[in-house]
């Protein structure tokens, strides 16, 4: 009698934890939970909330049949500054068309469209989970089937996955007019009798090679802001091993050298980043959340914000998380940066970036002019003593030491200094190179016009007149400048100008333009002081 009592208290045991595992609790029964904290270190990026009523369980009521699987489904996201296309696969962006920019140069060319190079099967913010099943490829079901934002206003698009192991995960993703930046909230529900541990991760894809051969991927791969730096990665770099990324993430992302599409952290909703190659060949890159642990009865949220647009830096900086900071312009960053911000303020006035270009190219002159000055005078100086040192060198050829005093007391006589022509032309050199980068790598000058046949700043001189002007400005300003080399030596350096001109040929016209008019200013530069230092 007893041991059968033992068997059928067993048998009611297991009879109640699987009817518990496999209908679960009745939604209509459950009492609003208490918000509270995920159980996890990380438990400040996710949030709790009530479930929504509209997400009942498939299998709240006993004996209602699991719903069928969703249908692959297209959704189109209409705004006034792109056109995106959503796929209920992974609840993942397909693609998306930029409405202000173009593929190449000319009115009747395609729209810039980002997205549709990756990987097929992991589209661009495609989710999976860590710790319970949720495969990227998973099927999210949604009412849309297109969504427009109107001016000034907001709407929102939603992904729903009703696992059959007593789980929901919702997708939401919000939308303004006026508007690169997208709002990602993802949601999940425990709805088993069981406490649900896991993580989120969002993936992105890149190619591992462009379709497309142009220069505009020169500079492309994964690029993330972590622990106050920018890091940097080629799919080389990671061909193979992976790398991790787990401290202070702001952002994570894809980028060639004028557009991207990156996670930002919201609240420090981005635990780690991982990048490797995967099966197929692309670049991926694994964005987690803070594990989480949901309670029965309880959800979770993790929020982002997502960018998918044009490294514009005025664009990047209203995204916040330091997004900017992926408009990497090498060392002297610190100068580019005010650079570029003087060249989009002039552009605001006069309305040619070409023009804007001149002007900071005047103001810089105008600003080393003292500098420059110097450093011609002090060349001319040297030129003119030039006589004098020849002779003290033959004079004292045996005894380097009497020569090294007459030298230094010549100097002191007619006031002046051997490096006086060299220290205020160093001193410019970061300048130079901000202004280079700035100009190389700004999407403000991509298919900017100048005047008549320089119709894109950021291109080659189709007719290559610049550079070849550029050139002989160059051979005129070297013949101005006074020298203290020997004749052949001379001869050799006149040779300059026609390697920068064959160099410059390649170069976007923006640059040339800096650099011929810096040419002109300069030999006017030199003129002047000629005229001042008289032999």
């Amino acid at each position: 009698m007893e041991k059968r009592a033992f068997i059928a208290v067993g048998l009611s045991i297991a009879v109640f934890y699987l009817f518990s595992m496999m209908f679960g609790p009745d939604k209509q029964k459950v009492a609003p939970p208490a918000t509270q904290s995920v159980s996890s270190p990380a438990s400040s990026s996710a949030s709790l909330s009530q479930p929504p009523p509209v997400l009942q369980s498939p299998v709240a009521i006993a004996g209602q049949p699991l719903p069928a699987k969703a249908p692959l489904k297209e959704i189109t996201v209409d705004t006034d500054l792109y056109t995106a296309q959503f796929s209920s696969r992974g609840a993942s962006l397909k693609s998306m068309v930029l409405k202000n920019y173009r593929e190449e140069n000319s009115p009747k060319a395609k729209k810039v469209t980002l997205g549709t190079d990756a990987d097929p099967n992991i589209l661009s913010f495609s989710t999976r989970a860590s710790g319970f099943n949720l495969p990227d490829s998973t099927d999210f079901a949604t009412d849309a089937e297109s969504i427009t934002i109107e001016k000034g206003g907001t709407r929102q698009l939603t992904f729903n996955y009703i696992s059959g192991q007593g789980y929901t995960v919702r997708k939401i993703y919000t939308f303004a007019s006026g508007a690169y930046g997208i709002k990602l909230e993802t949601q999940v529900f425990n709805n088993s009798a069981a406490p649900l541990v896991g993580t989120i991760q969002h993936v992105m894809t890149y190619p591992a090679e462009p379709k497309v051969k142009d220069n505009r991927f020169d500079t492309a791969g994964a690029f993330l802001f972590s622990d106050n730096s920018l890091q940097t990665n080629k799919i080389k770099d990671v061909a193979t091993a992976s790398k991790r990324y787990d401290k202070t993430i702001q952002w994570s992302g894809f980028a060639d050298k004028y557009f991207m599409n990156a996670i930002l952290a919201e609240k420090n909703s981005i635990a780690s980043v991982e990048l490797k190659k995967n099966s197929a060949g692309f670049f991926e890159s694994i964005v987690s959340a803070p594990q989480f642990t949901i309670n029965p009865g309880q959800s979770a949220t993790t929020t982002s914000r997502l960018f998918v647009g044009p490294k514009d830096l005025d664009i990047l900086k209203a995204q916040g998380n330091l997004l900017e900071q992926s408009l990497d312009l090498g060392w002297f960053t610190v100068i580019a940066k005010p650079l570029l911000y003087s060249l989009k303020y002039f552009y605001s006035y006069v309305g040619n970036y070409g023009v804007a270009i001149i002007i900071i190219t005047i103001i810089l002159k105008a600003f080393f002019f003292p500098l420059t000055h110097k450093s011609y005078k002090s060349m001319k100086g040297m030129q003119k003593i030039q006589p004098e040192m020849t002779k003290l060198r033959e004079k004292y050829k045996d005894d380097r030491d009497a020569m090294n005093k007459a030298v230094m007391e010549l100097y002191r006589e007619h006031k002046v200094n051997p490096m006086g022509g060299c220290l205020p032309m160093v001193v410019q050199i970061p300048v130079f190179f901000a202004l280079y980068k700035s100009l190389m790598f700004s999407i403000e000058l991509r298919h900017a016009p100048f005047f008549l046949w320089v119709t894109d700043l950021a291109d080659k001189d189709p007719y290559y007149v610049t550079p070849v002007i550029m050139g002989i400005t160059m051979f005129v300003q070297q013949k101005m400048t006074p020298s203290q080399m020997d004749p052949m030596q001379q001869k050799m350096m006149l040779a300059l100008p026609v390697v920068f001109t064959f160099m410059f040929l390649s170069f976007p016209s923006g640059l040339v333009l800096y650099w011929l008019v810096n040419n002109v200013l300069t030999i006017g530069q030199q003129m002047y002081i000629n005229k001042l230092v008289k032999d």
